[in-house]
C-alpha cells in the first residue's frame, strides 16, 4: 500500500475528538479540493510502499485500540479492504474518514467519518479545469452516501467557510431521503490556520446553535497547528 504516512495522536475531528489514535493515511485522491490541508497525499501524492504486516506492527506499538484510515482518499486505496479486515480480527475501532465518493462494499468499519464536499471545495476552473470538471462530477454522490449510512455507525463533518455553505448542506441532506439526526452532523470551520479557524469560530458556533446542528473544533490545529504528523 502507498502509504503518506502513518503517526499517532489525538483525534482531532469528529465525534471521538481528543481520543488517543493511530492514523494511516494513505496516498491518493479521487479529488482535489480548494483548501485541501493535506496536498501530499491528494494533489502529490507521495508516500512509501508498506506491507500490512509492518503497518499492524507500527500500530501496536501505541497504547491506543483506535485506528483512522484517512488520505487523501482511503477508500481508493488497493490493500485497504485486506488492511481493515486485519485491524477489526485484531480487536482495533476502525475510523474511515472518507468524502463518500466509493461504495463500502462490507469493509470493516466502526465509524464512517462522511466528509462530503461543497461547492466551496471546488479547485479553480481556470487553472485546473480538469480537475474542476472531475472533481464537480465526483464529489458528492447520494447513493453511495446511502450504503454508508444504512450499514454503519456514521457521522457527517462539513467543512464550512461560510453561512450559505450551510443552505448547501442542508439540501444535500434532504436529497438523502433518510432521516439523519442533527447531533451527527458536524460543522467544520475550513480553515488551515489557527487564526482564520478562530475567525470563523465566532460566527459557526452560533449557526449551529440555531440550526441544530453539531459545532466541531479542529483540536490539532488549535493544539500544533497545521503540520504533518499531528
Amino acid at each position: 500500500m502507498l502509504i503518506s504516512e502513518v503517526f499517532y495522536s489525538l483525534q482531532g475531528e469528529g465525534s471521538l475528538v481528543g481520543v488517543p489514535s493511530v492514523f494511516i493515511r494513505t496516498s491518493g485522491c479521487n479529488l482535489r479540493c480548494a483548501w485541501c490541508d493535506t496536498p501530499y497525499a491528494s494533489w502529490n501524492p507521495e508516500g512509501k510502499n508498506r506491507s500490512i504486516d509492518e503497518l499492524i506492527a507500527e500500530i501496536d506499538r501505541h497504547p491506543t485500540e483506535h485506528v483512522v484510515l484517512t488520505g487523501g482518499e482511503p477508500m481508493i486505496a488497493a490493500g485497504i479492504r485486506e488492511l481493515a479486515a486485519e485491524l477489526k480480527l485484531l480487536g482495533y475501532h476502525i475510523t474511515i474518514e472518507t468524502a463518500g465518493t466509493v461504495a463500502p462494499e462490507g469493509i470493516a468499519c466502526d465509524l464512517a467519518s462522511l466528509s462530503p464536499k461543497l461547492l466551496n471545495s471546488a479547485p479553480n476552473a481556470v487553472e485546473h479545469a480538469v480537475w474542476h470538471k472531475r472533481h464537480e462530477a465526483t464529489r458528492w454522490q447520494p447513493d453511495v452516501i446511502r450504503q454508508w449510512i444504512e450499514r454503519y455507525p456514521y457521522q457527517f463533518k462539513f467543512v464550512v467557510s461560510s453561512p450559505t455553505d450551510v443552505d448547501e448542506l442542508e439540501g444535500m441532506l434532504k436529497k438523502l431521503g433518510r432521516e439523519i439526526p442533527r447531533h451527527q452532523v458536524l460543522l467544520m470551520p475550513e480553515a488551515r490556520t489557527l487564526d482564520t479557524m478562530r475567525q470563523r469560530a465566532t460566527w459557526l458556533p452560533e449557526l449551529c446553535k440555531t440550526r441544530g446542528y453539531r459545532y466541531a473544533h479542529r483540536l490539532h490545529i488549535e493544539l500544533w497547528g497545521n503540520k504533518r504528523g499531528v
